[in-house]
Parts: structure tokens; sequence; C-alpha cells
């Protein structure tokens, strides 16, 4: 194995050790040749053993795993790609091509030093922590990494930008000054039913039931099945909208964000900012609760499983709470 440092001395002063990766000096504090050459051999003996141990654990990985020593996070990734399916799927190779990460697609996982993560995060932004996080964990989870690089308490903060729900003043603005009948009845359904724009986008016809007043399907997402009722609001606006095939023909061929910048310019023609399609979830969330609604059945609407997500979700709802004795007062006697 080839020695990291050398030696070398100028006009006969102090001895310095030249690092052959780098060219960088360093002194040796002395102008003695023996000190001097014992002081280089323990460097060069300290950089080796290192390199000796990894080789050494290598050897052992590579009789369990063939690829050990050269699978690289570029494949990790399309790994964990190839689990999922649908805009989860479509979402995550996105994140994989975000530019923060693209100095660790080609580097072998093995070889992998916690500063080379901590470098990727600070080119980065929140998704970026998100997504590597994930990546990470899932090397560890599969015994591609044998340890964790970076401890779970040292990873930064996930700080999300403030999200708020839309105001039913917004959303009459918005109603008002759309002159497109499609997305006019697309937004009106988000305000009604609190779904996420994908879903609404593609439910059709079929998807409704006349004679029980329900709507049923299943979050492109998390293929969680949604049933919920609807009322007359609801049901003045499917009456506009085809009675087979999908009620939104145009909407439902465009990708995410293109409906989401249509509805930025709407937002911005009236005056509006803070809000995106996504804010119509909070709305509803944060309506259902200041109106009583039961949580289990918020969570159903909503396609949620979890109560904490739910009540992230209605943060923001103001909730007067009565009191006991009127609460009581309310109730039916026993």
């Amino acid at each position: 194995m080839k020695n990291r440092y050398r030696l070398f001395r100028r006009n006969g002063a102090t001895f310095y050790a030249i690092d052959n990766l780098t060219g960088k000096r360093e002194s040796l504090r002395t102008e003695q040749p023996g000190i001097a050459r014992r002081v280089l051999h323990a460097k060069n003996e300290a950089q080796e053993q290192p390199q000796i141990n990894i080789q050494i654990a290598r050897a052992y990985l590579a009789a369990s795993d063939a690829q050990i020593s050269t699978r690289n996070w570029r494949s990790v990734m399309d790994v964990m790609a190839a689990a999922k399916s649908g805009a989860t799927r479509a979402r995550f190779i996105r994140a994989t091509n975000d530019r923060a990460l693209a100095g660790l697609h080609g580097l072998v996982v093995l070889e992998t030093r916690p500063e080379h993560l901590v470098a990727a995060l600070s080119r980065g932004t929140v998704a970026t922590n998100v997504f590597l996080r994930r990546i990470h964990n899932f090397a560890v989870d599969m015994t591609w990494l044998p340890w964790p690089l970076i401890p779970k308490r040292h990873w930064p903060p996930i700080t999300f930008k403030e999200k708020r729900a839309i105001t039913w003043d917004e959303h009459l603005k918005i109603i008002d000054r759309e002159p497109n009948l499609e997305k006019k009845a697309f937004y009106e359904l988000c305000w009604h039913l609190g779904g996420s724009q994908g879903d609404i986008a593609s439910l059709s016809g079929e998807n409704i039931d006349w004679s029980e007043k329900t709507i049923a399907y299943r979050r492109r997402k998390s293929a969680t099945p949604v049933l919920i009722r609807f009322g007359k609001s609801v049901e003045a606006v499917l009456q506009r909208l085809p009675a087979k095939g999908p009620l939104f023909p145009c909407l439902r061929l465009l990708r995410e964000s293109v409906r989401g910048d249509y509805f930025r310019r709407r937002c911005v023609s009236v005056g509006i900012t803070g809000v995106t399609l996504h804010s119509y979830r909070y709305a509803w969330a944060e309506r259902a609760r200041q109106a009583g609604y039961p949580e289990r059945f918020a969570q159903e609407a909503l396609g949620h499983n979890s109560q904490a997500v739910h009540r992230a979700y209605a943060k923001r709802a103001q909730v007067k709470v009565p009191s006991l004795e009127e609460f009581e007062s309310a109730s039916p006697k026993r």
C-alpha cells in the first residue's frame, strides 16, 4: 500500500510531511532526520490502519453480500422506487433527481462518510432533508450500511413553511373570478369534500351513487378507501358535470404542478397569497373541528388513519369550548 505522506526538507531547515493526496504540507517541528522519519512513519501507519480495517470488513461482508463493495446510492434509490407505485413513486423519483443529491449517486455506500451527507443537506432544501433521511434509513435497515452515518438526533430539524387553510371569503373570490367552468366546479368540490387535488380531479361518474348520495373512491397516494355522503351544495355542483366518465376530463390529464400553477395564477389575480390547492384540505379539517364533527368521520373523509395527522391538519382551528353546565343542559336527560 502506497504511503500517504512523504518527507520534505528545505535548505537544511525544519522537516515537513507532504500529503500525497492533497499536496498539503505539515511541519514536523524538528530538524533532526531520525526524529522526522519516526514521526513520518507514525503518520503513515496511523493512516494505513483504518484502510486495512476497511479492507478486512469488506472481505467479511462480501461473503454474505457480493455487491457490498460496488453498491452506490443510485442503486439504493432505484430499489426504493421499485417498491412504490403511482403518484408516490413519481414523487420519489423526482426527489432522487434533486441536484443536491447528484454527488451521492455514484458514491459507494460503504465508502460514504458523514460529511458527504452533510454536504448534500447543506446544498438542498427541506425536501432534501426528508428524502435523504428515508434513503439513509432504508440502507441501514437493509444492512447495506453497517451503521447510521448520522445519528437520528443529529439530523437537521425538518422545518416546513407555514401552511394555512383557505378562507370562505377567499374561496368565493376565486370562484367569482374563474371563467373556466371545469376549474370552477373543481375548486367547489375541493371546498366541500376536502379531498386532495389529485383525488378530486380523478373522480368520474362511476364514483357517485345518486340513490345513496355518496361519493366513493380510493386515495391515489395511499389507496385508502373513502366513502362520503354529499349534501345539496355538492349535488348542485355534480349536476353541472358529466353524468358518465371523468368529471374533469381536462384537469385529470394535467400534472399536479400544472393544476397548482393554474390555481396560483387565479389567486394572484384576486390578490390572495399564502394558499395552495392543498389549503382546501386544511380548510375542510378546520371547519369540521369547529362544527364539532366527530374526528373518526373526519379521518374517513380525509383518508387518514392516524388521529395525529388529522390534528395536524386542524391545528389552526379556533374552537370555543362550551361550559359543562351549558353542555349538560343541552344533552338529553337520562
